[in-house]
């Protein structure tokens, strides 16, 4: 196992905080997928902004994944779809920014294809994300669950849709911001079709 890095969870197109913490921690990241699934985080769950304010979008998981189910056993449900409302939701709040095309179709494929595991898509989501960004980090996922880390700085339970982000963000370019100012720790989509390249550079 590696020392004096980070255990991350593994989200769902994670907001700009996690980006953050992981390019500070960078290479030494371990992913847990050991742990028993908590519900409503951001493990199947993000916000972007809509013209509204802040949309959360949530993967739905299968009726037995309760709070007693690893996470890496965690199937997603197919019985509505909402990989289109997702997908649509996208569109509708990015389409006019000045990146969203530029990514459209790295992204499309995640709301066409049926993935079985949580873990899988996020994993892959991941992946794309990181090379997007343009950062290296050899993923490693957690093996056996610990329930603490003595040469880790454990992250999974301190980034959640009910607690306030621990970092000042500065303001970038929203597309909706003229409603509702700018809404900090959305997804990091908001931050990659808002700013594109630059993107890195702000975290």
């Amino acid at each position: 196992m590696i020392e004096n890095g980070a255990v991350f969870p593994l989200f769902y197109l994670p907001p700009v905080d996690y980006f953050t913490k992981l390019n500070a921690f960078k290479p030494h990241i371990v992913l847990e997928v050991e742990e028993h699934f908590p519900k409503q985080t951001y493990r199947n769950r993000t916000n972007i902004y809509s013209p509204d304010g802040p949309l959360s979008l949530t993967v739905p998981v299968s009726k037995g994944s309760k709070n007693h189910t690893k996470t890496k056993d965690v199937k997603i449900s197919y019985d509505f779809k909402w990989q289109r409302l997702h997908w649509l939701s996208l569109s509708a709040c990015y389409r006019s920014s000045a990146f969203f095309e530029y990514y459209e179709d790295d992204f499309a494929p995640f709301y066409e294809k049926n993935f079985t595991y949580l873990v899988d898509y996020n994993r892959e989501q991941l992946e794309l994300l990181l090379r997007l960004l343009k950062i290296k980090i050899p993923l490693q996922f957690t093996e056996t669950y610990e329930a603490a880390y003595p040469n880790l700085t454990d992250l999974r339970s301190t980034m959640s849709p009910k607690i306030e982000p621990d970092v000042e963000q500065k303001a970038y370019f929203q597309v909706f911001e003229e409603r509702q100012g700018f809404l900090k720790n959305l997804s990091i989509v908001d931050l990659l079709f808002n700013q594109g390249p630059q993107a890195l550079n702000y975290l």
